[in-house]
């Protein structure tokens, strides 16, 4: 269990050491407060809020002021990890400015330690920047949800020799500028290990041989039915578990059986006896 402050400078030792690394995606306080008596290593407050939280039908529509809101939240639970903010779509891509400006305000206004950006080699120049400034980076390569309309979907990636080449130089050029870690989502998993001799990996989707592993807290917990990525274990089923107590609850109400004398507040009978 973590018992203190997980750095930057944490992560790169645990690296050199071949210690795994671990990272859940979290969006509000009391999660946060039960991953980090759990000691887990980072928290990712991902733009998946969009889907998970939010309803949303995919990351596109989250906006900034939605991550700084689920980023804040988090950070009042947060005691040991650390913590990463995922820039939204948009809030990067337009200008060096922009991203620099929306990227300030995850450290400034939250506290968090991190931002995680989307891209290979065409947000280098940006990471160069924003560690320059200070700001740390998690860069974020293979399937980019927020690219998932050019992408033609959710779907492995780097299964060509193209794009596999292409991954491996990315990592390579995103090591360069000084991200100090990057999550590597639904690739193959010898091409994940052999991404990560390069850099810092965290995956989700993409085998056991990266630096550390990721997984959505809702996912690894089984909070909601329907669609399961391949990739995700669930170490609970709270979705059922939920169902059940709620119907329990309905029950007790419907039968007059809840609230029971020790859930109820007493009076003093000399009062009732005055009141008109």
């Amino acid at each position: 269990m973590a018992n203190k402050q997980v750095t930057v400078a944490t992560i790169k030792e645990m690296k050199q050491k071949g210690e795994p690394i671990t990272m859940i995606t979290a969006y509000d306080v009391a999660m946060s407060r039960n991953v980090n008596e759990a000691g887990v290593d980072m928290i990712l407050v991902g733009d998946s809020l969009g889907n998970v939280i939010l309803g949303y039908n995919s990351t596109v529509p989250v906006t900034m002021d939605e991550m700084i809101h689920h980023t804040k939240a988090v950070m009042r639970g947060n005691s040991t990890a650390l913590v990463v903010g995922d820039m939204p779509f948009m809030s990067y891509q337009a200008s060096i400015v922009d991203a620099m400006y929306n990227a300030a305000r995850f450290l400034k206004e939250t506290g968090c330690t991190a931002v995680k950006l989307e891209g290979g080699s065409e947000v280098v120049p940006l990471v160069e920047r924003l560690t320059q400034a200070g700001i740390p980076v998690c860069a974020h390569i293979g399937l980019t949800p927020q690219s998932v309309n050019q992408l033609g979907g959710f779907k492995v990636q780097g299964k060509d020799i193209a794009a596999a080449q292409k991954m491996i130089d990315d990592a390579k050029a995103l090591e360069a500028a000084g991200a100090f870690a990057c999550v590597l989502e639904c690739v193959p998993a010898a091409l994940a290990a052999k991404v990560t001799s390069e850099l810092k990996t965290m995956a989700i989707g993409a085998g056991n041989g990266c630096d550390g592993q990721v997984l959505v807290c809702n996912d690894l917990l089984g909070v909601s039915t329907g669609f399961c990525a391949k990739f995700v274990k669930k170490y609970a089923n709270l979705h059922d578990t939920t169902v059940e107590a709620v119907k329990e609850y309905i029950a007790d109400v419907k039968a007059r059986t809840f609230p029971a004398p020790e859930h109820t507040f007493k009076i003093d009978d000399a009062v009732l006896e005055k009141l008109y």
